[in-house]
């Protein structure tokens, strides 16, 4: 970082069409919802409310949720899913039962279960992604969810659906096998040796009925678990064959106003996603497997974790209040960065999940009976998901660096790019992650075929504390930034302090 008073280096890099990444999958634009807070409960679901469909389903959160382009929903947890049980939440509402959430202090009603989370995934052109609960029960009642959600007919818990109203089958094509099944907080925390031989036996079950289910077993719930890598070894030495991913979670916050650390989160992250792909493939190796195991980050976000452990738990109330963070410009740029590591590394990541959709830590927030806003970190998932489809282009930095406590010296630009497959259309994503300084940078595209600059959107605010509300919903907002240009095939940009940044330019066929 330059002294007060100086122009800082410029950040460069090329690209080149001919080394890249990887192909992005669509289900790296996944979300999270979980029966906690007011994810679903005046969240999703609100009968009674203005904007409420014939099912309840809030139709203005539903067209933010199209907005922000979400592929995939995780659903029903979460440490929630550790105590589902999924009989409660199918048939006739005024037959289900109430029962204590052991996971959230909180009272479940079941109004909304399986039928209405598909119904809401049907109108949202979201992919579900179940997830089975290994914490209290186990292969028995993964294979009669099963059986209930994609046999066609003719059995029991098929025809069961059926008169439950859904005549065809859901057919899910994603498992995931329990939840954080490492971390002692878990309703049935199990040992890796324990995990691991259930998840396999579970997979196989799931399997006799349809062999080509996509299976994703619990990985390490956070890298900083003391159990974390010699987890994933044991798990996979057990369940290698009958899974397709290993997840991973991971949640920041600043600490101790150490902002210069939280805004290289990326940096952790990063070393995250590399540590867990080392230890896939050591299995592999060891195993003579033919397949490689691919990564479902299917938990991240910006979390003030010690905030919500501060706050005085709930008392089995419905649909508490529980982790509605309100985002700032700053968490909007480290959680651009966070984004833009996924893309980094999207050879190997090939789902992803943001935790969660509505009001709990997420980009979308509503009011009981009121409005629904974008938070700041909307922006840069909307944008992502809009333009980061095709294929990442590898980009080495060469940047100027500043120090921090938690990573040493780290770049101040963290980047990507990704190319459109069928246009030839590139996307920059880029973040400085200067709190005082604006960043020159300059990209050679003699590599690629570049035509014409589109649009230079900046996220940024001379205040970097600026949220937005039910208020003040527009407070911030994507601009144009000016002053880009693209000439003799070199990109020459200003990006401003603490910003996150889409620049994109078409294809030369266009």
């Amino acid at each position: 970082m330059s002294e007060p008073g100086t122009t800082t280096p410029a950040a460069r890099f090329t690209l080149d069409s001919a080394f890249a990444v990887g192909s992005v999958n669509p289900r790296l634009y996944g979300s999270f919802v979980e029966h906690m807070g007011r994810c679903v409960y005046t969240g999703i679901y609100e009968p009674g409310h203005p904007a409420a469909d014939a099912d309840g389903l809030r139709q203005d959160v539903m067209e933010l949720i199209r907005e922000l382009g979400v592929s995939t929903v995780r659903y029903p947890g979460g440490n929630f899913v550790s105590g589902y049980r999924w009989e409660d939440s199918v048939g006739p509402r005024e037959k289900r039962p109430t029962r204590l959430d052991l996971a959230w202090r909180s009272t479940e009603t079941n109004e909304f279960g399986l039928g209405e989370f598909m119904d809401f995934c049907a109108k949202t052109g979201i992919e579900p992604m179940m997830a089975v609960n290994l914490g209290t029960r186990g292969v028995a009642e993964a294979v009669q969810l099963l059986e209930y959600c994609n046999q066609p007919g003719g059995t029991e818990l098929s025809d069961r659906r059926i008169a439950h109203g859904a005549k065809e089958p859901y057919g899910i094509r994603m498992w995931c096998l329990g939840n954080e099944m490492d971390g002692p907080w878990q309703i049935g925390h199990k040992t890796a040796e324990e995990y691991g031989r259930l998840a396999a036996e579970t997979a196989r079950a799931m399997r006799m009925i349809d062999p080509d289910l996509e299976l994703v077993a619990c990985g390490s719930s956070g890298s900083g678990i003391s159990t974390f890598a010699a987890w994933e070894a044991t798990v996979l030495e057990a369940a290698y064959d009958q899974v397709d991913y290993v997840s991973l979670h991971a949640y920041y916050e600043e600490i101790d106003g150490d902002r210069d650390s939280f805004l290289a989160s990326a940096v952790d992250m990063e070393h995250f996603i590399e540590s867990v792909v080392a230890t896939c493939d050591h299995v592999r190796a060891r195993l003579k497997a033919k397949k490689r195991i691919n990564l479902s980050f299917d938990e991240w976000n910006v979390w003030y974790i010690r905030r919500s452990e501060a706050a005085a738990p709930p008392d089995w109330d419905k649909a508490p209040r529980l982790l509605e963070d309100n985002y700032s410009v700053t968490d909007a740029v480290v959680f651009g960065s966070m984004l833009i590591a996924l893309l980094r590394h999207a050879d190997r990541v090939t789902s992803a999940s943001l935790a969660q959709l509505v009001n709990v830590i997420a980009p979308i927030m509503t009011e009981p009976g009121g409005p629904a806003w974008r938070q700041t970190t909307f922006y840069p998932f909307a944008q992502a998901s809009a333009y980061g489809r095709g294929t990442v282009l590898r980009v080495e930095v060469d940047s100027p660096t500043y120090p921090t406590a938690r990573f040493g010296d780290v770049p101040l630009l963290h980047a990507t790019a990704v190319t459109d497959d069928e246009t030839g259309d590139i996307t920059v994503f880029a973040v400085n992650r200067s709190q005082t300084d604006a960043l020159p940078l300059e990209i050679d595209l003699r590599g690629v075929d570049a035509g014409v600059m589109v649009e230079h959107l900046v996220l940024a605010d001379s205040d970097p504390e600026a949220t937005n509300t039910a208020d003040r919903p527009d407070r911030v907002t994507p601009q144009a930034a000016t002053g880009t240009t693209l000439t003799d095939g070199v990109l020459h940009a200003e990006l401003e302090p603490l910003s996150w940044n889409m620049i994109r330019l078409t294809g030369r066929q266009n």
